[in-house]
């Protein structure tokens, strides 16, 4: 390869980081315009409460899922439903869940497993009776006070879909690895969201605390073994002519993994399906939206496209390496001037997050081991490319909540 198709490369490259960076940085700014506390929305107080069912899909939960529905309980009125569908159990989850008062049905097919076909059995048994609102809550999360009523009430104003804050923490004696992951996690599902929410655009799906008028969600195909389905399900609704609102005044919370077997689970299977789904889906958005003159769809295409921070951070460390190499031997300052102005882009964007939401997380003296996270994640990223995961399993969890 000559130098000037490298010089091409390398500054095609930059560019893209650049603007990939660029998105980033105007999401975060754009989150830290909006005051706190924030207060739910007075239209959404008007809006009539309509009935809803919440469904819970719940693969070996027996650990967690008693705390989950304690949460739920007190958010239900006298003629919404709580069910949880228990797929491929090997446990007694559908015994503590039903204990719980939870209205159980069981699921088993161990050849066609994951969460989307959970909800897909769920729908198909609201049939006969299907309220006006679905909300889907992971048997691993806590519900926020005030949080179903929120989320109904938004739902039933835009009659979109919704999607609440949903956060993941580490526990209290997690190591640094594991406390610069949750900062991660708050950039992506909080700081970024509440960006594109602040900004008038919809948001993505993120798994839990997602409410759907039903007719939305009988409509679309839930029956996959996507390792990302929620991620997928909102693209296809969006597409369809129904994107996602953000509702930041309803809180999911749930825990990372205790084990760190679990932990490298979720996170791969996390990081390969988003990086697929940005491979296969954001061009095809992007198309989308061109075609359709949709400024909602194409926000979501232009979002998708940012990968995760640690892949962003990691390629445009690689790229600026490369472009200072090629700057020392011919003097070409193009690349390596859009890859530093990248670089501080996302720098900017990584301290911003952290002065107004981060600082309880991690301090800034330990977010600057934050690249050591980076080069953890390499090995993940490899994997990728040599050997995808393509199949749901769920992380394995290790810790009994009480």
């Amino acid at each position: 390869m000559t130098i000037g198709i490298l010089d091409f490369l390398l500054a095609g490259t930059g560019l893209i980081l650049l603007l990939l960076a660029t998105v980033l940085f105007l999401e975060v700014v754009s989150a830290l315009t909006i005051r706190e506390p924030l207060a739910p929305d007075i239209e959404d107080e008007a809006v009539e409460r309509k009935r809803l069912t919440i469904l819970v899909p719940a693969h070996n939960e027996s650990a967690n899922i008693a705390v989950t529905l304690r949460s739920i309980t007190p958010e239900l009125g006298c003629s919404d439903r709580l069910i949880v569908v228990a797929h491929n159990c090997s446990d007694d989850t559908a015994a503590v869940a039903a204990h719980g008062g939870a209205e159980v049905i069981v699921r088993v097919d161990r050849t066609r497993r994951g969460k989307g076909y959970a909800l897909d059995y769920g729908m198909r048994f609201l049939e006969g009776d299907p309220p006006d609102i679905v909300v889907v809550v992971d048997a691993d999360c806590q519900l926020a006070p005030g949080s179903v009523d929120r989320l109904a009430r938004l739902c039933a104003r835009t009659d979109r879909p919704v999607q609440a804050m949903y956060l993941m923490h580490a526990t209290r004696d997690a190591g640094l690895r594991m406390r610069i992951s949750e900062f991660a996690f708050l950039v992506k599902n909080q700081v970024r969201a509440l960006g594109l929410h602040q900004l008038g655009f919809p948001c993505q799906l993120m798994g839990s605390g997602m409410a759907f008028p039903w007719k939305t969600l009988n409509r679309a195909t839930l029956a996959t073994g996507h390792i990302v389905e929620d991620l997928k399900l909102g693209i296809d609704l969006a597409c369809a002519g129904a994107p996602t609102a953000f509702c930041p005044d309803a809180l999911v919370n749930s825990d990372f993994p205790a084990s760190s077997d679990g932990i490298k689970s979720q996170r791969t299977r996390w990081e390969h399906g988003h990086i697929g789904v940005i491979l296969k889906e954001a061009p095809r958005l992007l198309l989308q939206s061109i075609v359709k003159r949709d400024f909602n769809l194409m926000a979501l295409a232009i979002d998708l496209s940012v990968p995760p921070l640690a892949l962003l951070s990691l390629l445009v460390a690689i790229v600026w390496c490369a472009s200072f190499l090629l700057y020392l031997i011919q003097g070409s300052s193009l690349p390596l001037k859009l890859a530093t102005m990248a670089g501080i882009l996302l720098g900017l964007s990584v301290l911003l997050s952290w002065h107004r939401y981060g600082r309880r997380i991690v301090s800034l003296g330990e977010l600057a081991f934050a690249v050591l996270y980076v080069f953890w994640k390499v090995p993940m990223y490899v994997k990728f490319v040599v050997a995808r995961q393509l199949d749901w399993v769920r992380s394995r969890r290790d810790e009994k909540k009480t």
